[in-house]
């Protein structure tokens, strides 16, 4: 079986959506070929906002990955789950949608030579992407969240904003933030996410929206077929030509573009003699192009929760998960009209960007590169992440209560540098991915005094006068129990970036130019978060996104699709 098109898309999560949802729409209207390794994703049963929380632990749309061991999380291999099917990521996120801060995409146009990726062009797409929905939750004041119209859009195909409902308690959380110090910001999404929020998320009336929504219906001139894997690409005289999936071949008359993501476009390449030599000949893949980056610079987002008991009478999320026939009696009325319980519980969050007063002042901080020092001191970039309402006890069973409130802590700007290699000649086997969480020495600081402020946070009266006792958490606020929890209870957050790194040709450790096009080869774009040269200070789905359309709009010059 053979079949041309005019470009074939490789992914079916927000990169490759987008790109293909763009090309598609382009007014000379070419030919597109979507191919998805998993499966359409087409249960509506998965789209249930308050379950955002466990979609996940479907294995049908869990890669399922994992690292090797990691010497400083207890040398455990940690969990990297990954999107499989229609809408990749966003399938089976936790649905936070933030799209980061201004200087991110600044940075991001400085490191590649180009203003495309400047903010305020990347805030045009994103608006043109969504549909925002921003009101908030009944009852919240606009004091808590008041997003401006011209920061938003409401006519794109990804739906975003905030639940109708929230449970009781998240007024009186922020407000407790407020009080011990954490300043407070009406949009995280302004492109200044400093302070503490109400979380903007990718679910709008009680349902997920995901990158399948980008291709749904599909038009006439975009071909999507799922349960195809790509195996590799066919390449002739350094220049790709299609696509080899499940023994059959797709050809491509303009371009082949990779959005399997940062652990999957890799794989891709290298099985196409496309990666670090030495890797290729043990292997005995025949060498097409030697790059050595291809599969480095990996980079990721890690966070760790920590579970305090409260005082009775605390939120009713604890009756209704205590109740499975509650939260069946909420399923059924769910499927009616996405109302209900299920559009509630687990469905609001607080997050918060903060800042550390005193970072420039550690050492690890003085020993980091000088244009390393001065991106992370830029006035929008944040050193860490809180999210509030954490629902830990789908993670940890042996929670002895469900009247518990759960804060989750992320750390930024992480300098650790994974990698993921070759580990067989055969392509249907994943890469060994080993993330080297936390040996940098930074990234350890930054662990430590981003706790340290949350421990300190649940210290102040406000929140502490409702406090029973810590559930789960560091044993003190020494560097040493810290970094204990961390090594135990670490979770990567699905935002893994950087392994086919977006530079200028000639830099080190760069596999794609600012166009995307894989440098050396003819025809052959990657264009997902392996591409993204900068670790987004967000929840990176809305960096993919517009990866992808950043992709497609430069395509649609090159080949004059206007």
């Amino acid at each position: 079986m053979t079949s041309t098109y005019d470009f074939i898309v490789v992914g079916g999560g927000p990169s490759g959506c987008a790109i293909a949802s763009t090309l598609a729409k382009s007014p000379k209207k070419p030919t597109i070929l979507l191919l998805e390794a998993g499966g359409k994703n087409d249960n509506h049963n998965f789209r249930v906002d308050g379950q955002r929380w466990t979609t996940f632990f479907n294995q049908e749309m869990n890669w399922g990955y994992k690292t090797t061991p990691q010497e400083h999380c207890g040398n455990r291999e940690i969990d990297l789950p990954g999107g499989r099917g229609l809408g990749g990521g966003s399938a089976v996120n936790f649905a936070g949608y933030s799209v980061g801060c201004r200087d991110d995409y600044d940075e991001w146009a400085r490191i590649v030579g180009d203003d495309d990726f400047r903010w305020e062009r990347m805030q045009t797409r994103f608006k043109n992407l969504e549909s925002f929905n921003g009101e908030p939750p009944s009852g919240i004041d606009k004091k808590y969240a008041a997003p401006k119209a011209t920061d938003h859009g409401t006519s794109g195909p990804l739906k975003v904003g905030y639940a109708k409902e929230c449970v009781e308690d998240l007024t009186e959380m922020l407000d407790c933030f407020e009080q011990a110090g954490f300043p407070l910001n009406s949009d995280h999404n302004s492109g200044n996410p400093i302070g503490m929020s109400v979380a903007i998320s990718s679910c709008q009336n009680g349902v997920r929206s995901t990158a399948a929504d980008l291709i749904t219906p599909a038009p006439d001139n975009l071909t999507v077929i799922v349960n195809s894997l790509v195996q590799r690409v066919i390449i002739e005289n350094k220049k790709a030509i299609g696509v080899e999936s499940n023994g059959k071949k797709y050809f491509a008359s303009k371009k082949v573009i990779l959005c399997a993501g940062a652990l999957n476009s890799p794989r891709i390449l290298m099985h196409s003699g496309i990666g670090p030599a030495s890797q290729l000949t043990e292997y005995k893949i025949p060498i097409t192009h030697a790059n050595e980056a291809v599969g480095q610079n990996m980079r990721d987002h890690l966070c760790v929760p920590i579970v305090h008991s409260r005082k009775e009478p605390g939120s009713s999320s604890a009756s209704f998960y205590g109740s499975t026939q509650a939260m069946d009696a909420a399923m059924e009325q769910w499927k009616k009209d996405g109302t209900g319980p299920w559009a509630i519980h687990g469905s609001q969050a607080g997050i918060g960007f903060f800042k550390m007063a005193n970072i420039a002042e550690t050492k690890e901080f003085q020993d980091l590169p000088a244009e390393e020092q001065r991106f992370i001191l830029l006035d929008t970039v944040p050193h860490y992440e809180v999210v509030t309402h954490f629902p830990a006890h789908w993670f940890d069973p042996t929670l002895p209560t469900l009247n518990y409130h759960g804060i989750v802590t992320w750390y930024f700007n992480a300098q650790s540098r994974g990698e993921i290699t070759l580990q067989s000649s055969d392509p249907d086997v994943p890469l060994k991915f080993d993330s080297k969480f936390l040996t940098a020495p930074f990234d350890r600081r930054v662990a430590i005094e981003s706790l340290r402020a949350v421990l300190r946070f649940t210290e102040h009266e406000s929140y502490a006068k409702n406090t029973v006792a810590m559930l789960s958490g560091p044993k003190s606020d020494s560097d040493e129990d810290i970094m204990e929890h961390w090594s135990q209870k670490v979770i990567s957050s699905l935002h893994m970036t950087g392994t086919a790194r977006m530079g200028k040709p000639g830099d080190s450790n760069v596999v794609v130019d600012n166009n995307f096009r894989v440098i050396g080869i003819e025809g052959l774009c990657v264009a997902d978060l392996s591409a993204v040269p900068v670790l987004p200070s967000a929840h990176v789905q809305a960096a993919a996104y517009v990866t992808g359309i950043t992709c497609a709009e430069k395509l649609v010059k090159e080949f004059g699709l206007e």
